[in-house]
């Protein structure tokens, strides 16, 4: 997956969560995506490479990093739990969708209860 088709195809999965918002409080270079004001998933290009910054359990994070050229600690972020995405071959559209919905879902699972858009015990599962 190339960087056009990772920030993309990232972006179409965050714009399909339940009360999303895309920011630029950082200028046009960042786009910050957010549910209910908490940041789940930033996007920018840094020395020519597209990335991804998305939030994850640690021990997730920890798993992702050592399997996954393509993820490494968070970019300007608390490294033990966001992550950064950046192209390569090893990643897939199914495993972007999954990053970005458990990013998502970890961040509703910390907002007050009557303020979460989903239920993020039961998002997303049949």
């Amino acid at each position: 997956m190339d960087g056009d088709d990772l920030q993309r195809h990232a972006a179409e999965r965050a714009e399909e969560l339940p009360g999303m918002t895309l920011e630029y409080p950082f200028g046009p270079e960042w786009e910050v995506f957010k549910v209910r004001g908490k940041v789940f998933m930033l996007q920018t290009v840094r020395g020519g490479e597209a990335m991804v910054n998305l939030k994850a359990r640690p021990e997730d994070g920890e798993a992702l990093r050592a399997t996954f050229a393509e993820i490494a600690p968070g970019y300007h972020m608390n490294k033990r739990h966001w992550i950064t995405v950046t192209p390569g071959p090893g990643l897939t559209p199914e495993l972007v969708d999954e990053l970005v919905t458990e990013s998502y879902l970890l961040v509703v699972q910390g907002l007050p209860r009557r303020t979460q858009p989903v239920d993020p015990e039961t998002f997303g599962r049949a």
